[in-house]
């Protein structure tokens, strides 16, 4: 996928850096190091702190954050729905609280991509709800349809934004959102519907939120045929190692999630061959690197796993920095290793082999 800020190699992992860092002290310059190619940030954080107006000053997020590759920022809509005590949802947007300071904030399709646009990322994600996945069918059927509406008007106020010499990013792309929790019907319905408004990508939303993975899969099964071949898809906040080898056999090319950095944090390190929980005991005087042969900045200078046990179980931030830079070259090397299995044509060899060593346990 061609950007202004560089080309996107699919499928791929999307590194999340939601108040435009990530959390376990990764620079733009680790990122790098770790071949990470995609930054995601987070449309309502930023917002509320330090505000899209202050990073529009500062010359937009690429500038703010000295990142030189694609950034795609979430629409805000999933945070409104989650994290906001207290909502009224209407036809014109959203009107909530801010959980940092409490105050009063309205959000809609048009407040969305305005702050986008003052972030200028590469890549904005349409305003939508993010119904739970085992809500109410008729609560569901209401709410993808106000989502269509919003894409629309989202369409036009990019387009507008676009337009305007102060904009940070005027070739920034929009992707819509497919919605419509597990009903298959409402998501094929969605799915035909958003493919006629000829966007830069799509999405699906409101999956991984309560489901389980089967339903997962079914939904991916039943609703990725009716979404562009030749633009690409985006799994929201998934997923697992499994997930994604699972999701792109399906026709996934975007993934997301905090799974990487909140596991590097806690001391639970990704191999080939199972997750190395690293404050046990048996890791106390074990001199190997967290996985033989990982070219991750960690593995490749020798660092042990008594001396990353130690680490953690000291509270050292060097711990958690480890951790997280280990992790996400994990995920960043996995699709490495996924985007050469389907230019090979072996895909499948390659996925039953992965899935197989996964399952291997603690190594």
């Amino acid at each position: 996928m061609t950007t202004v800020h560089g080309v996107i190699e699919t499928p791929v992992f999307m590194n999340v850096a939601t108040a435009g860092a990530i959390k376990g002290g990764l620079s733009a310059d680790d990122l790098r190091r770790i071949r990470t190619q995609v930054a995601l940030c987070n449309t309502y954080h930023l917002h509320v702190r330090p505000s899209d107006a202050l990073v529009h000053r500062m010359g937009g997020l690429h500038q703010f954050m000295r990142w030189d590759r694609p950034i795609l920022t979430d629409s805000g809509g999933f945070q409104v729905f989650s994290l906001a005590d207290l909502r009224s949802i209407k036809e014109e947007g959203v009107t909530f609280r801010s959980h940092v300071d409490g105050r009063k904030i309205f959000m809609g399709p048009e407040e969305s991509m305005q702050i986008q646009s003052n972030l200028g990322s590469t890549i904005a994600m349409a305003f939508d709800e993010c119904a739970p996945a085992l809500a109410d069918r008729d609560y569901v059927s209401k709410s993808v349809d106000r989502t269509t509406r919003w894409l629309a008007r989202c369409q036009v106020e990019m387009k507008r934004l676009n337009s305007l010499e102060t904009t940070v990013n005027r070739s920034q792309l929009l992707f819509g959102i497919n919605q419509g929790a597990i009903y298959p019907d409402i998501r094929i319905d969605h799915a035909k519907k958003i493919s006629e408004m000829e966007l830069d990508g799509y999405a699906i939303g409101g999956l991984a939120v309560g489901e389980t993975h089967e339903q997962m899969y079914d939904i991916l099964d039943q609703t990725v045929p009716h979404l562009p071949v030749d633009s690409p898809t985006y799994l929201m906040g998934v997923g697992t190692p499994v997930n994604i080898l699972e999701a792109v056999d399906r026709g996934i090319d975007f993934f997301d999630c905090v799974y990487p950095s909140r596991n590097g944090r806690h001391g639970n390190l990704y191999t080939a061959n199972g997750t190395v929980h690293i404050k046990s005991a048996r890791y106390a005087e074990d001199p190997r690197p967290i996985e033989e042969g990982c070219g991750c900045p960690v593995c490749r200078a020798g660092y042990s796993r008594a001396y990353l046990r130690h680490l953690y179980k000291a509270q050292e931030a060097l711990g958690l920095r480890m951790g997280v830079m280990h992790n996400l070259y994990y995920y960043n090397h996995l699709m490495e290793q996924i985007r050469d299995a389907l230019d090979q044509g072996s895909f499948a060899s390659f996925k039953k082999k992965a899935l197989d060593q996964m399952q291997t346990g603690e190594n």
